[in-house]
């Protein structure tokens, strides 16, 4: 059995709510769960206690770079998340984490409240044959073959292309690395292995038996989730609820903060509020 995952709760020097609803944040390719960090300071600033934020790195990243899963599938994760955050919260997932935090919402129904999904996917790659928009083969392959020769460089190079059509580009990738690099980096192996997770889960045909609250949230200017691909994913989920946030990119939880907290608090108080 693998090694349990370590997780944060914030605020963490401030009474709660007892009935407060749990948040649980998980990061995307790559990163950790320091990206997470000025939301998490808006939060508190902002006192809302009827939220209780929980950030968790993904096994072989940040605070559980030493944890070790194999085979490093999506259900493995999974299973050990569940086993890790005991009580039933509202699950909300960056990037590869949308893929997490969705099957998290399918395997384990009882133990996910709703749904919240950040320039996410069911399925990333680009498949031009069906006219699915997403990343070209050719730029994971490309990672791939990078991540061989020096880590770093290759999760720097793939903060750039999150930071990619931003508004204040250069901004926004000094944070983001600022937050990423001041944690553990994952191994080689641990990168190639969740890489192949955003190759290879295809989340299309099971997303429509999604029946917790869906909040769906978009970058106008995304790369890597194309604005094309907002409708077909919304075919899937018709019953799920979208925002898109103009000249955001991939991260719009660092180049729009105040807009990103402002729907997101307001779609939790209208979904689990019990005031």
């Amino acid at each position: 059995m693998a090694k349990s995952l370590a997780f944060s709760t914030f605020p963490t020097n401030t009474p709660l709510n007892k009935n407060a609803i749990p948040v649980v944040l998980i990061h995307g390719w790559g990163l950790n769960s320091g990206v997470w960090q000025p939301l998490l300071t808006l939060f508190n600033e902002q006192s809302n206690s009827n939220y209780q934020l929980i950030t968790i790195d993904l096994p072989g990243f940040g605070t559980n770079n030493s944890v070790e899963i194999a085979p490093y599938h999506l259900e493995n994760i999974c299973q050990q998340i569940e086993r890790t955050i005991e009580q039933p919260a509202v699950y909300l997932g960056w990037s590869l984490g949308g893929l997490v935090a969705s099957q998290m919402s399918l395997s384990y129904p009882e133990k996910v409240l709703g749904l919240i999904t950040v320039a996410s996917s069911p399925y990333f790659v680009e498949q031009p044959m069906n006219g699915w928009p997403g990343i070209k083969p050719n730029v994971l392959k490309s990672f791939h073959q990078q991540l061989a020769q020096d880590t770093a460089k290759t999760i720097r190079g793939f903060l750039k292309i999150q930071a990619m059509g931003s508004p204040h580009i250069r901004q926004d990738l000094k944070l983001i690395t600022q937050l990423v690099m001041a944690h553990n980096l994952p191994n080689q192996q641990t990168l190639s292995k969740s890489l192949d997770l955003l190759s290879h889960c295809d989340l299309r045909k099971t997303l429509p038996d999604i029946k917790q609250p869906f909040l769906r949230l978009y970058g106008q200017n995304d790369s890597l989730v194309p604005k094309a691909a907002i409708e077909q994913i919304t075919l899937l989920a018709p019953d799920s609820d979208k925002h898109l946030f103009e000249h955001a990119s991939h991260a719009p939880f660092i180049s729009h903060l105040n807009e990103f907290h402002q729907v997101l608090t307001h779609w939790l108080n209208d979904n689990f509020s019990k005031g």
